[in-house]
């Protein structure tokens, strides 16, 4: 095969994969709906109450209150009591080019007097409790056939052996947090539930890692609580849940794939540091040097700068901080900012040279903060990093 032929097959798949990607930007939002477990993968079960049934009953009520949309398309990874391995839930998800991925689930634990709901982003988190809540439901690998080759020698009881493998989570880790905290409010402030730790938790979840968009996982309650257990089981208490992810999603939509402002989510092939970097035009904006933003003071809750800016998104917190070093691990130049739905956001630096951006991110990350991205403004308004790019 001569090279003009093989020049012209490339620049075939390019305009079919161009063609591709711009359908899924203007298409319909895509939810996958992942139940927990399933057959003979009961889940936790308690009092009578099988985790496994919760979940269907809970992801096919979302699922109809989203099908009443024509704009949502649902892809579901069960919908029966069946099997499905954890990285073909995730394969679901990714083949139908999903725009988030919502894994449902309820906790337990030998203390029956735990309640309260918690919602988990994928992260490499070294709490014991985050570490247990994922060995916990990790654990079905072991039931899976050949999971050693499968899984790429995981060890579902070490959930930290995942840090060895590859991990491409930056790029939808900002839009997770998004999504986990309008679901974790919506617990709260709708249903009275108990946020337990107080807000978005990370942790490595091997259903999590596989799926390459948004993605969060849910523990809806505790079955081995008698009075939740009970309130899980029930068809008003499942009713409430599915409602209060129900509407998280529509504001995620609203928020992020409807408006004309929203950050699109990068997807793993267009990789920041993949994407062709254009001339320096400014230097990178240092703490206390001249170039830096003026209007991104430490304490600015919005950016209204003229123009292409990259900045570097180190964290995301219900909490709201102080934007001094002391706080950030040493780092200067760090701006605040909060999302509609109250989550505020923190970042690190600000350029209008992708060049920069990326040395900011290296020493972001060199920092400890190894979740941080970057992400785009133009006159104040987020951006995808690719239309930045433009």
């Amino acid at each position: 095969m001569n090279q003009r032929i093989i020049l012209s097959i490339t620049s075939f798949i390019v305009f079919l994969l161009s063609i591709s990607f711009a359908n899924g930007q203007t298409g319909k939002f895509k939810v996958a709906l992942d139940a927990g477990h399933g057959d003979h993968d009961f889940g936790a079960v308690y009092h009578g109450h099988i985790e496994k049934n919760i979940n269907l009953a809970i992801a096919l009520k979302v699922g109809k209150l989203l099908e009443k949309h024509s704009s949502i398309d649902v892809i579901y990874t069960r919908k029966n009591d069946i099997f499905v391995d954890l990285i073909e839930r995730a394969n679901i998800a990714n083949r139908s080019d999903a725009n988030i991925f919502v894994s449902i689930h309820c906790n337990a634990n030998k203390n029956t007097a735990a309640d309260g709901t918690e919602t988990y982003v994928m992260g490499m988190s070294k709490i014991a409790s985050n570490l247990e809540a994922a060995k916990r439901e990790n654990s079905v690998i072991s039931l899976e056939k050949d999971y050693k080759q499968k899984y790429e020698g995981f060890d579902p009881k070490r959930p930290e052996s995942m840090l060895g493998m590859t991990i491409m989570q930056e790029e939808f880790l900002g839009n997770s947090i998004a999504l986990a905290a309008k679901i974790q409010d919506n617990f709260v402030k709708m249903l009275g539930k108990k946020s337990r730790g107080g807000g978005v938790k990370q942790a490595p979840y091997m259903v999590l890692h596989k799926a390459y968009m948004p993605r969060v996982l849910i523990e809806t309650g505790f079955v081995s609580n008698p009075v939740e257990g009970a309130r899980l089981d029930s068809e008003e208490g499942q009713d409430e849940i599915a409602d209060a992810i129900y509407k998280a999603i529509l504001s995620y939509k609203k928020e992020f794939f409807d408006s004309e402002d929203s950050v699109d989510v990068v997807k793993p092939s267009q990789r920041v540091e993949e994407l062709p970097s254009p001339s320096k035009r400014d230097s990178v904006a240092k703490p206390n040097e001249s170039n830096t933003n003026p209007k991104s003071s430490k304490n600015s809750e919005n950016d209204t700068t003229k123009g292409v800016v990259f900045k570097i998104q180190i964290s995301a917190s219900e909490k709201r901080l102080e934007t001094s070093p002391s706080n950030f691990k040493g780092l200067n130049g760090i701006d605040r900012s909060q999302t509609a739905s109250g989550l505020y956001k923190y970042t690190y630096g600000s350029t209008s040279s992708i060049d920069d951006a990326k040395k900011l991110l290296s020493e972001a990350k060199a920092k400890g903060y190894n979740q941080a991205f970057i992400i785009a403004f133009k006159d104040g308004k987020s951006v995808s990093v690719q239309d930045a790019l433009k």
